[in-house]
């Protein structure tokens, strides 16, 4: 299963890691460490020096009540940096942004996907990812970051995310998405408490009935925190854990803030499952 993003192919039958990179001043566990270009660049050359195949760069927090960024803001963060990594580097660049206008902007600057937490839900945001021309990835959201983790509730768990989700691609195909440019993912936190979340990484094999690549966030949540016990700093052990299995359980691309130590996980988990 080959997927090109702006000239880059890769082979989505293997687990590949993806670095997160936050130039935000609030992101849940750094923001404010790369939120200057210099800072952006070392981190994105150290991502690429440990393995990743994708930097996801986002210009918006949406950790639970995070402040709103407006769309002119969220382009003066994102765009330098997208920018540069994809003039410099030999990696994938992904755009973490829910914004039409920030679809636009970077895929002509080098962006090679765009992973919407908000799954093209904003006004005109199906027809960007159109235009734009790059893959996409879907994630499933109940509510809005700033709410969605007031008691959410669910009559059954994976149909309603694989509902969700099956809605949302048919909305991106109608507005000219090609069907072998989607990815998806279930949305790890995005409306969910932990025996959601569980439920949802125990039964992972379960989404591939969708027929879409996988990708899977779960490094440092507050899941693996409220297992664990430890703070946001504390939580590399469980979040290398969380993406061994779902690099076992079919996962494609695994988003996570430690590439070098998940970049070894995945091989290790990759390895066994081929050899099964």
């Amino acid at each position: 299963m080959k997927m090109s993003f702006a000239g880059r192919v890769v082979d989505l039958s293997r687990c590949h890691v993806m670095g997160i990179l936050n130039v935000t001043p609030d992101s849940f566990s750094d923001g404010g460490r790369f939120n200057s270009f210099d800072a952006a660049m070392a981190r994105a050359r150290q991502m690429v020096a440990d393995g990743a195949t994708f930097i996801d760069v986002g210009g918006e927090s949406t950790r639970p009540g995070a402040a709103p960024v407006s769309v002119q803001e969220e382009l003066d963060r994102v765009c330098p940096v997208v920018e540069a990594i994809a003039r410099e580097l030999d990696v994938v660049v992904s755009v973490d942004t829910s914004s039409p206008q920030v679809m636009t902007e970077t895929a002509k600057l080098g962006a090679g996907l765009i992973n919407d937490v908000r799954a093209l839900q904003r006004e005109g945001a199906p027809e960007a990812a159109a235009v734009a021309g790059i893959p996409v990835c879907l994630m499933h959201i109940k509510g809005e970051p700033a709410t969605m983790q007031e008691r959410p509730c669910y009559q059954n768990l994976r149909r309603e995310v694989c509902a969700f989700l099956a809605e949302r691609v048919t909305v991106a195909e109608q507005a000219g998405v090609r069907p072998e440019h989607i990815l998806l993912d279930p949305g790890f936190g995005f409306g969910k408490n932990l025996d959601h979340n569980l439920a949802l990484l125990a039964a992972l094999e379960q989404l591939d009935i969708l027929g879409y690549p996988l990708l899977i966030g779960v490094s440092r949540k507050s899941m693996l925190g409220q297992l664990t016990g430890r703070e946001v700093g504390e939580r590399l052990p469980a979040s290398l854990a969380a993406a061994t299995i779902a690099a076992m359980k079919g996962a494609s691309i695994v988003r996570v803030h430690d590439v070098r130590e998940t970049v070894d996980a995945v091989k290790v988990a990759t390895a066994v499952k081929e050899a099964g």
